[in-house]
Parts: structure tokens; sequence; C-alpha cells
């Protein structure tokens, strides 16, 4: 009999805030050459969320660090630890976390970001794992908050129809019984970074008006490299994830992928031994909205239904860096 691992930190509740402009595909064939049937057949998609102009990533995630709060039934000066994933930072100083601590009011918080794309929310949880059973504060929130629209280029058909944006939080404490995170993987591969970036608008090439003029301060995609690295590593974050904690994808739940494309959605449950039906998908409605795709989805599974107190389930994600990370849960 295979021992299970004890959690030392659960997730008490969850939040998600989505904007209310929709941009569907009918609205993409206006803007750039192509069309809702050659969207949907290579990605999936058919609709994503956009921000408005003056909603920024604090402001998105202040709305679902609220919601998940108020799940909690915690205020937030309870907040200790406050853990900000983006890859849209509102500004480069101060922080997102900075400024979402002060839209929110929760002073006592240590607040930073972290910066690991589309993995960044697992790697965040992780870390508050690590704060918490360390001692270091009694209740952590966990945001991932991305403005995708921001950094994608309108003008290249190839990208501009893959993203949106979004919010998703969590709250997390040490554990008080069985649930609770039970195994996590993370890695990573720098040696891959230039597959999926931005250029420029960093310190080692700032902003400039031939920056703008190029664009490169937008994101930059090889799209066939970046899919043989996500399916390849999304199997092995799944199959190192199970074979931590005990547990093969027929004790899963659900599965919770980063919702990317379908085919990647596909490969990974595929490779997981997890049938489709045990699949959360929301990719065909909101894009993908990297970090934030993953607590959006959990959150809106239990609103459903789909899973409550005691369900397994298996988060996985793949993004830039390149990163990726697998994770069980059991809630």
């Amino acid at each position: 009999m295979v021992k299970r691992p004890k959690p030392l930190v659960e997730i008490v509740s969850t939040g998600r805030y989505l904007p209310d402009r929709v941009l569907t595909n009918a609205d993409l064939e206006k803007m750039v050459e192509t069309s809702d049937e050659w969207i949907r057949e290579r990605t999936g998609i058919r609709e994503r969320r956009i921000a408005r102009e003056d909603e920024g990533a604090a402001d998105m995630g202040a709305e679902a660090a609220r919601a998940a709060m108020a799940k909690a039934g915690i205020e937030p000066g309870e907040i200790d630890i406050l853990i900000v994933s983006t890859a849209t930072p509102d500004r480069l100083l101060p922080s997102t976390a900075c400024d979402l601590q002060a839209l929110l009011g929760a002073g006592n918080a240590m607040a930073f970001d972290l910066s690991a794309a589309c993995s960044g929310w697992l790697f965040g949880l992780t870390m508050a794992e690590g704060y918490l059973t360390a001692g270091r504060g009694e209740i952590a929130l966990v945001v991932a908050t991305e403005k995708m629209s921001s950094i994608a280029d309108w003008e290249d058909r190839a990208t501009c129809v893959l993203f949106g944006d979004g919010a998703g939080a969590a709250v997390l404490r040490k554990a008080t019984g069985q649930g609770g995170i039970l195994s996590t993987h993370h890695k990573s591969d720098g040696l891959l970074g230039n597959l999926l970036y931005r250029p420029a608008g960093g310190a080692m090439i700032p902003m400039s008006p031939e920056v703008l003029e190029n664009k490169d301060h937008l994101l930059k995609m090889s799209g066939r490299e970046v899919f043989k690295n996500a399916v390849r590593s999304m199997a092995d974050a799944s199959d190192t994830a199970l074979q931590q904690a005990g547990f093969t994808g027929d004790d899963i739940d659900l599965l919770i992928p980063h919702q990317a494309n379908m085919r990647i959605i596909n490969a990974t449950a595929k490779y997981a031994g997890i049938p489709m039906e045990k699949v959360y998908v929301n990719v065909d409605r909101y894009g993908n909205m990297s970090s934030a795709a993953i607590p959006i989805a959990l959150d809106e599974a239990q609103e459903r239904g789909l899973v409550g107190p005691g369900s397994l389930i298996l988060a996985v994600a793949f993004g830039a860096g390149f990163t990726w990370s697998g994770m069980t849960i059991r809630l």
C-alpha cells in the first residue's frame, strides 16, 4: 500500500475576475487576416476577455483577491504573505504586488511579484507553502493576474488570436486535515527562452522610438517549437507530480491543465492517462490567460460543482522561460 503524503498547506478558498469585454473570433476577422474556422481548428478558442484600457493587472488581481477573501471570511489585515504572479506588470517599479497590497489595504503583508510566465501561480503556491510551513505567517494570498492584451501584437494573426485577460486568487493556510497540496514538480530551461519572449523593453534594450516602431516590446513566439516543448514538459510534470504523491491518472477527479490551446490540452490528458471528461477546459471562452488560467479554472470548477471537499486535482502548466510545473491538490 502506497503511503500518501500528508499536506502541509491547504487552499482555503479561490476567487476569479474576468473583464466584461468579450472579443470574439468574428471581431478578430475585422482586425487581422484570419477566420473563426482557422482559429477554432488550430486552438479551440472562440472568444476571449479583454481588459479596459484603464484596468490594470493590480485592479483585476484585487477583484479576484476580494472574491477569495470573502469566501474565506478573512480581512485584508489578516494576510501575512501576498504573492503575485504576472507577466504583465502595470509598471516596472514598484511591484504589482505592492500596488495590489495598497488596493486591498493589506498593510500587514509581505508583498512581492514572481515571474514564471504561465507556470507562475503554481510556483507561487509552492513559495507560499514554504513561508507558511517555516512559520513566517498564518495566511497567504497567491494571485495570478494577466493583461495579455497589453503585450500582444494585434497585427500578428499567429499570436494575437491566442490571448485573453483575467485574474485568479487563492487563500492558503497551514493544513488542518487531509486536504491541501500533496506534491509539486517545478522545472525550467533558460536555453529555450528565445522561443517565447519579448525582445525589448527591459534594462538591456530599453524602450525607444525604434523599439516601438519594430514592436520589439511585444510578445514573439515560435509556435511549432513551443508546442513540442509544451507537450513534452507538461507530460513530464504530470507524471512526476503523480508519482511523488503515489497516484496514477485513474485516481484523479479533475485535470486542470494550462489553457493554451486544445491540442496541448488533449495531448497532456492523453499522456497523463486521464479521459477528456475529467479535464477542465475553458480555453474556448477565455483564450490563454498565462498564469491566471489555472486559478480561474479551479474556481469555476468548484462553483459548478465538478469538484468539492475531498476531490483530487492534478494541475499542470507550461510557459515562457521555459518553465513547467505539476501539482496534486486535495480539496
